[in-house]
């Protein structure tokens, strides 16, 4: 079966900064497959060149059976996009930014209408379909992202952090409409969220332009071996090399935290306790999590504090 997707090779650069360094990867029609990534990682880059945005430098990306380079037009027609930023127009109402969006698209008449008044009685903005969209509330704008997004039956739905700034509830919610949206479509989500990860079918972790790890996050957690003990001590410097010989394991710094795997954490954390309870301030016990695979597979912690700096 064709995929969806395949990129092949795929480097780009802005000036001498490497954003994206020989990527290689195909995601099955149907998948929701999540990007997963820190700051720099690439993934800002890639839902660009995927969305044709940028031009293709170095490799082949091919949607559809269609080649990036020389079919964009046939690829633009046949993807949903919704961006991290808003990109509705808050002085027109509901209805009219899903009219404006529906027309680029060829849809109009009784077609466009029919199209519109089910996705707002699915999203549950039918009352709000007459208001502004700068009266919204976050979750109720996102929600017109995504009925905007999925108003041509795009075959590849392309999100981008698609839940920033929403509460919990209103996430469960977006995520929701989603799920009951996708009906075999392809969908590809950038994320930094541990949970919208581990809710994907196929995650790419990427890091410094490079892919890291990719398969589901249940063969990626599977993958390491052990559990992880993480403390907090009122001196990390001097107690690591005592944890160390204690444990019998190498341990890592990460922030305020000393980190250390180790085949039974509870049982680790009462020797821990016997010998140093005076001096640890806080203790979590834990299975392998995403996070652990990153930091396995780099040596880095998983780091969101800003926002993507790769065209910086």
């Amino acid at each position: 079966m064709t995929p969806a997707l395949n990129v092949a090779h795929l480097s780009h650069h802005y000036g001498s900064h490497q954003a994206l360094n020989n990527i290689t990867f195909d995601v099955a029609e149907g998948c929701l497959f999540g990007l997963l990534g820190p700051n720099g990682s690439g993934k800002t880059t890639l839902f660009r060149l995927l969305a044709t945005l940028l031009p293709v430098q170095h490799g082949t990306v091919t949607i559809g059976g269609f080649d990036l380079k020389s079919q964009p037009a046939d690829i633009r027609r046949r993807l949903g996009v919704t961006f991290q930023s808003p990109a509705l127009d808050s002085r027109l109402s509901v209805v009219e930014n899903l009219q404006c969006h529906g027309r680029i698209y060829g849809l109009h008449g009784a077609e466009l209408k029919q199209r519109i008044d089910q996705l707002l009685s699915d999203f549950d903005l039918s009352d709000r379909r007459r208001s502004l969209v700068g009266d919204l509330s976050g979750g109720l704008r996102r929600r017109v992202e995504l009925a905007k997004g999925l108003l041509h039956f795009p075959s590849l739905l392309l999100l981008d952090e698609p839940s920033t700034g929403l509460d919990p509830a209103a996430r469960r919610q977006f995520w929701d409409l989603i799920g009951r949206q996708r009906s075999g479509m392809t969908v590809i989500v950038t994320t930094h969220l541990m949970e919208e990860a581990e809710g994907c079918e196929q995650l790419l972790l990427l890091d410094k332009g490079r892919i890291v790890a990719e398969g589901s996050p249940t063969d990626l957690q599977t993958s390491l071996h052990g559990e992880r003990l993480t403390l907090r001590t009122s001196d990390n410097a001097g107690l690591r090399s005592q944890v160390e010989a204690l444990l019998q394991c190498e341990g890592r710094t990460i922030g305020d935290r000393l980190c250390f795997r180790v085949n039974n954490a509870a049982t680790a954390l009462q020797q821990v306790m016997s010998q140093f309870g005076q001096q640890v301030l806080s203790a979590e016990v834990a299975r392998p999590t995403l996070e652990d695979v990153f930091l396995e597979k780099t040596g880095r912690d998983f780091s969101v504090d800003n926002e993507d700096q790769e065209t910086a």
